[in-house]
């Protein structure tokens, strides 16, 4: 069968997102050195450390993980919506930001009272520091002239939607699937569906490309799609037993892989 249609995440595979975060996180370090004389490698491990462990416990952290939203993401994303979940992570959010913080500077025995700025100062800056994968609007030019382009990505709506709005990508896909809207995310094959039916292709007609084999891999051969790309992205590897159809470098692998398809 041909393909019709090529599905992409985003974060890790169109935009980058685990080296901005570590990077936003050094920032924060640096900024706790001069503000407060912490030292900024011991308080960049413990930030991290802290802030997987308040979220693991968080009383969300359910919900949140079924959509995809990260320590790193709590640590910025407005979460704005109605829902009860997402008012409950809203309300929750802020203070875990600030004890994130306060509790790194506490493992140096320096005061806490710059907590508050330094969890403002990781919001500034992650938003400013967002930038693309290497070829990804060159990609997405190539494959458009031949086939739908969609993007199917975890998370909270509103944090994904700024993502893709200070892409630049948007107008690229035709259609777009943000797992919060839905109350589902990948890899449950029936937000690829969903997506699927909205661009009108049939899942034996379409490729998924993405860097997470719990996910992305994972979600394209549950929802029987032709082809699971795995974009390998170092540093960002993770343990999971689902194996890719194909695995490429770099996007500009991605056009000639599914034309030969």
């Amino acid at each position: 069968m041909a393909i019709e249609a090529v599905l992409f995440d985003l974060d890790d595979t169109l935009i980058v997102d685990e080296a901005v975060s570590r990077q936003s996180m050094e920032s924060t370090a640096d900024l706790a050195a001069k503000t407060a004389g912490a030292n900024a490698a011991r308080f960049f491990q413990d930030s991290s450390r802290i802030g997987r462990s308040l979220w693991q416990g968080a009383p969300c952290h359910s919900y949140a993980r079924s959509i995809g939203i990260s320590f790193h993401e709590c640590l910025w994303g407005k979460f704005e919506g109605g829902s009860s979940e997402l008012t409950a992570l809203r309300n929750w959010a802020h203070g875990y930001r600030v004890a994130v913080f306060a509790a790194a500077l506490r493992e140096q025995e320096l005061p806490d009272d710059s907590a508050e700025q330094l969890a403002a100062h990781f919001q500034s800056v992650r938003r400013r520091f967002q930038r693309l994968m290497p070829d990804a609007v060159e990609t997405l030019v190539r494959l458009k002239k031949d086939y739908k382009i969609a993007l199917l990505t975890n998370g909270a709506p509103d944090l994904q939607r700024e993502k893709i709005a200070a892409s630049g990508l948007g107008g690229y896909f035709d259609a777009i699937a943000v797992s919060g809207e839905h109350g589902i995310g990948k890899p449950k094959p029936e937000i690829f569906h969903i997506l699927l039916r909205q661009l009108g292709v049939e899942p034996l007609r379409a490729v998924m490309v993405g860097n997470s084999l719990e996910r992305d891999i994972a979600g394209a051969i549950n929802a029987k799609l032709a082809a699971a790309v795995w974009l390998r992205v170092p540093g960002a590897e993770e343990h999971a037993e689902a194996k890719p159809h194909h695995t490429v470098s770099g996007l500009h692998e991605v056009p000639p892989l599914v034309a030969a398809l």
